[in-house]
């Protein structure tokens, strides 16, 4: 069973009905310019095939309930209410909350599952993903709309001053922005990007 048939199928168990929605943002790997991001540098990452998936359905209070599938835990908060806990997969979702409301966004809560089969410590943006697919979720219960460069800066912020590790824009930027079959070519100081097909029958394997 695929990852997305597997939260969908433990939203049903758990909810009581089908999701409303299904999201998804996948992890990556670079190909050109290492620790040059967080350096005003040049890179040319690419989205892979793995990915961090929500199932959910829209609140209309600010009541936020994710179960996560990976640690088998529940993540439960109040957007009124947001206040830092010990390190762990929740705090990433408050702390896209706390960028994107920081941000002058109005957000409503959401009911969800979540679940991905990205790598954690593998170099392969687990981190990024899960805040890209945090503020997929927060975009779709509270109808804002969806800026990948704006949204990528939000989940950077997050990653920074919200949960403390220091990382650069480029895995937010890529798990925002990728395209189908497409590298991404970032300038780290305008932010502007380039997608670059990439040669038919490019295989990339990661080790």
């Amino acid at each position: 069973m695929q990852i997305k048939e597997q939260i969908v199928q433990v939203f049903e168990e758990n909810f009581g009905e089908a999701p409303q929605y299904v999201v998804r943002s996948p992890g990556r790997v670079n190909i050109i310019g290492e620790h040059t991001d967080y350096n005003d540098g040049f890179v040319f990452p690419m989205a892979i095939n793995r990915a961090m998936w929500i199932a959910m359905r829209p609140r209309t209070d600010k009541i936020v309930n994710v179960w996560s599938a990976d640690f088998g835990q529940m993540i439960e908060f109040d957007l009124n209410n947001l206040e830092k806990g010990d390190f762990q997969p929740g705090e990433y979702v408050k702390g896209v909350a706390w960028a994107m409301m920081e941000a002058g966004h109005l957000l409503n809560g959401f009911d969800g599952v979540m679940g991905g089969d990205v790598p954690i410590g593998s170099g392969l943006s687990s981190s990024a993903a899960l805040e890209l697919v945090t503020a997929r979720a927060f975009a779709l219960s509270s109808g804002v709309e969806w800026n990948p460069h704006e949204m990528a800066l939000l989940g950077q912020k997050a990653e920074n001053q919200w949960v403390g590790m220091q990382c650069g824009i480029m895995d937010q930027l890529i798990s925002a922005a990728g395209e189908k079959d497409h590298a991404l070519f970032i300038d780290c100081r305008s932010l502007e990007t380039t997608a670059v097909p990439l040669p038919k029958g490019t295989v990339i394997v990661v080790l």
